[in-house]
């Protein structure tokens, strides 16, 4: 086996159709990337913007540009967008906040 292969990015991606605007490009969100948002939490931050801003592949959007889409988005939209980024990285059907406290 190749050890450098240990090192190469290989979370999971998917495409998520969003009704009336178009498809996005969403990836799974790595260990240290799931620990950062559970120590925020933990913490009494709201790290829901910076974890689909880490998440979103294409378009590439910035914290406060995620904030911008919070306002004007359903909270469907954006619960299928978080669904699908849990399930992309392995932490589908936990407790947001619990999945994020038992990655440390």
């Amino acid at each position: 086996m190749d050890k450098e292969l240990l090192f190469k990015p290989r979370c999971k991606e998917t495409d998520v159709e969003l009704e009336g605007v178009g498809v996005v490009r969403l990836r799974g969100l790595t260990r240290v990337e799931v620990k950062t948002i559970g120590e925020g939490v933990n913490d009494g931050k709201d790290m829901e913007a910076q974890a689909l801003a880490w998440a979103l592949v294409d378009p590439q959007l910035t914290v406060d540009e995620v904030r911008r889409l919070f306002e004007v988005a359903s909270f469907g939209e954006i619960q299928l967008l978080n669904e699908t980024v849990n399930e992309l990285s392995g932490i589908a059907g936990l407790a947001q906040k619990e999945a994020y406290k038992s990655a440390g």
